[in-house]
């Protein structure tokens, strides 16, 4: 396998830009940004093609909002014709750690809409999901507001950290596949100073 595609969840619009919920927006940012690529605008998404020790990686952030992201998935994962275990979906994730990020090659949306829509639009759960611990620091009722707010200053470091690892989680799994880029990430957490 040397095509891959990778999506980060989030919605469009500066207001959502650099919130929890959009993280997967912000990691493909990053690791577009490392190996020399820039968005473009393209179906349901914009999109960038990056090329890294002979491997293609086909980065969407879609633009159909996080509740359609499905429309998006499928119509780059057709048209690049690629099987399931070619994708990486990066997602935010209340129920983990800020410190953490879980890799798995199939799972439920646990209540996840942009998750639940491609869960919906492909018909199985059995697609590769990094994980983005977002934490769930908040008070009872106030979970869509800290979803769409902003980290704090002293979480900045820690979701850098977070960025970076995921981008090595993703190379990884290109390299060498989804059971060692699990033994590596799954153990890991992020320090906090």
């Amino acid at each position: 396998m040397n095509k891959f595609l990778i999506v980060g969840l989030g919605n469009i619009g500066s207001e959502y830009a650099h919130t929890r919920h959009n993280i997967g927006f912000d990691v493909l940012d990053a690791f577009v940004q490392k190996h020399g690529g820039s968005f473009a605008n393209s179906r349901h998404a914009h999109v960038a093609e990056v090329r890294w020790k002979g491997k293609i990686f086909i980065c969407i952030k879609p633009t159909t909002y996080m509740n359609l992201s499905g429309r998006a998935f499928k119509y780059h994962f057709d048209k690049e014709k690629l099987d399931l275990e070619q994708t990486l979906t990066v997602v935010d994730d209340l129920a983990l750690p800020i410190t953490k990020l879980r890799l798995r090659g199939s799972g439920s949306d646990a209540g996840h809409n942009g998750l639940k829509d491609i869960q919906a639009t492909v018909g199985t759960d059995k697609y590769p999901k990094l994980r983005f611990g977002i934490g769930s620091n908040y008070k009872k009722g106030a979970q869509v507001d800290f979803v769409l707010g902003r980290w704090s200053d002293d979480e900045l470091p820690v979701i850098n950290k977070k960025i970076d690892k995921s981008i090595e989680a993703i190379e990884s799994f290109a390299a060498v596949g989804i059971a060692r880029t699990m033994n590596l990430i799954n153990t890991w957490e992020a320090t906090i100073n």
